[in-house]
């Protein structure tokens, strides 16, 4: 996965997550990438350094056992939050963020164990556009950015730890 540094024609600046450059440039050719604070989907990457995450952090599971998903657009939102830099984030800091993005999942359609069908359905045209979440398997979940579709393993929200 590849955070790549944007900027919309209103000039806000935020930042996107996706499986690679041909990912970004097959979303943004299809109008699927926008700014997390107009929706504008004019939307150019700025040069920056590269950042690729590796798979060696364990996605956060749900109490099912998949990890819980967030949808692009709500990815893109958190991905837009500014961060600390690397090594200086405090408890504090670690909390909040953590709180934004359970306050967007809780906000997103919950579309259970359909998340991978549901999230496809979205990234090819066939479903509106819209913030989901539910539960997918790692396995699932490595398909679907390998397929460019954006997705966020997230935290379980507090009402499904009980």
């Amino acid at each position: 996965m590849i955070v790549l540094d944007l900027s919309c024609a209103n000039e806000h600046r935020f930042e996107g997550w996706f499986a690679s450059s041909a990912a970004f440039e097959a979303q943004l050719a299809r109008g699927l990438v926008s700014c997390p604070v107009c929706n504008g989907t004019e939307v150019r990457r700025l040069p920056s350094a590269p950042y690729v995450q590796t798979r060696s952090t364990p996605a956060a599971e749900a109490p099912s056992g998949r990890p819980s998903v967030a949808s692009p657009q709500t990815a893109a939102a958190i991905a837009a939050s500014p961060s600390p830099a690397p090594g200086t984030a405090t408890p504090a800091a670690v909390a909040e963020l953590l709180g934004a993005l359970r306050r967007m999942a809780k906000a997103a359609e919950d579309v259970g164990e359909r998340l991978p069908e549901e999230a496809r359905r979205i990234h090819h045209g066939e479903a509106e556009a819209r913030d989901i979440r539910g539960a997918a398997s790692r396995d699932e979940i490595e398909e679907l950015l390998e397929e460019g579709i954006m997705v966020l393993p997230v935290p379980p929200l507090d009402d499904e730890l009980h």
